[in-house]
């Protein structure tokens, strides 16, 4: 069971979607959950990702201060991402 950073409720881990922060502190979605680093979770859905964007400070689950331009990175990679697919 994991976290949403973006709506924080707590679902099954399969159900979302992996975020890793590297060595230097960027976020990226980590599909195959196999990269190293801290990670955190995301729904799949653009409500979540848009409320992961908006809030500012602290992830405790990556542990590290996360500033805006930052996640709105990590929403557009996400959004790319999603029209990749459909």
């Amino acid at each position: 069971m994991r976290t949403c950073l973006g709506c924080a409720t707590i679902d099954e881990q399969h159900a979302l979607l992996r975020v890793v922060r590297d060595a230097d502190g960027v976020l990226a979605v980590d599909r195959d959950r196999r990269m190293t680093g801290r990670g955190g979770y995301l729904h799949a859905r653009p409500q979540c990702w848009e409320r992961f964007a908006a809030r500012k400070g602290m992830v405790r689950s990556l542990r590290m201060a996360v500033d805006r331009p930052a996640r709105a990175a990590l929403v557009a990679q996400l959004r790319g991402a999603a029209g990749s697919e459909g």
